[in-house]
């Protein structure tokens, strides 16, 4: 496990940027943290190392948001998940392992999750953030 620590939300953008980097199709990034973490803030860098021009909004109301700019991103946000019949509904388990990256926010609202990189971002507001990275060499 990788530790890194940053002290604005352009740093943590930036690692999400790195990171998208050592991305490979059908990987799945497991974001994790309380509201405010930065977890969004992560998911944008992450689009724009994938060459995604597009705006990355928190999918929050929407529980998923597609992206292609050449890689195809599935950005899931499970805040507002309750229970594993709405994932079904949504067809979650049907997009991992499709050829894309997916991200997911509040991962911990699935019952399951395939072998997947695990980010947990620590901190909110304007404090630091420390960003444990695992299943993945930066």
């Amino acid at each position: 496990m990788k530790q890194i620590k940053t002290s604005s939300a352009e740093e943590t953008y930036k690692l999400g940027v790195s990171v998208a980097e050592k991305l490979n199709k059908n990987d799945v990034v497991a974001l994790f943290g309380g509201l405010g973490a930065g977890k969004t803030v992560f998911a944008k860098g992450i689009a724009k190392g994938l060459a995604i021009n597009e705006q990355i909004i928190s999918p929050t109301f929407v529980l998923l948001k597609e992206y292609d700019g050449g890689n195809k991103l599935y950005h899931f946000d499970l805040y507002r998940i309750e229970d594993e019949e709405e994932l079904e509904h949504i067809g979650f388990y049907d997009y991992l392992g499709v050829g894309g990256i997916c991200v997911i926010e509040w991962p911990e609202n699935a019952q399951y999750l395939p072998e997947c990189i695990k980010i947990k971002i620590s901190g909110s507001g304007s404090d630091n953030r420390i960003i444990e990275i695992e299943g993945l060499k930066i």
